[in-house]
């Protein structure tokens, strides 16, 4: 589904999401191997696992895998269950938006504030 609107904030293109139940399924699965981990994880901290190298190793591996499945389960969420919209931006020039405002085009008067400027210059996003 697409509209012709080229007004700023208009919906462009809009493509539901697939919502699989395979993904569903696979999603389940991955989270409670996750929740196995996080408390494999948890019981080695508290029983001072990390104090030998051979078992800091371990912990160490197993925050690697908590953090490889979580990115899975993300992954796979962000890509079955969530639609695809893009909409209308206001397009603008790259050196406009870091460096001056709108009303500042044709530059600014010397004699406005010393403390005024030192902060433009300090920061150039100011008051955008």
């Amino acid at each position: 589904m697409s509209s012709s609107g080229s007004t700023y904030g208009d919906i462009h293109r809009y493509e539901p999401a697939r919502e699989s139940t395979a993904a569903a399924i696979a999603i389940v699965l991955l989270t409670i191997i996750e929740v196995v981990f996080v408390f494999l994880f948890s019981y080695g901290l508290v029983s001072g696992w990390g104090l030998s190298d051979t078992g800091n190793m371990f912990l160490g591996g197993l925050l690697a895998v908590i953090f490889m499945d979580l990115a899975f389960i993300l992954a796979l969420y962000r890509k079955e269950f969530l639609p695809d919209v893009m909409i209308v931006k206001k397009r603008r020039r790259k050196w406009e938006d870091l460096y001056i405002r709108e009303e500042d085009v044709d530059g600014v008067p010397f004699s406005t504030g010393a403390w005024d400027q030192v902060k433009r210059a300090i920061y150039p996003y100011y008051k955008r």
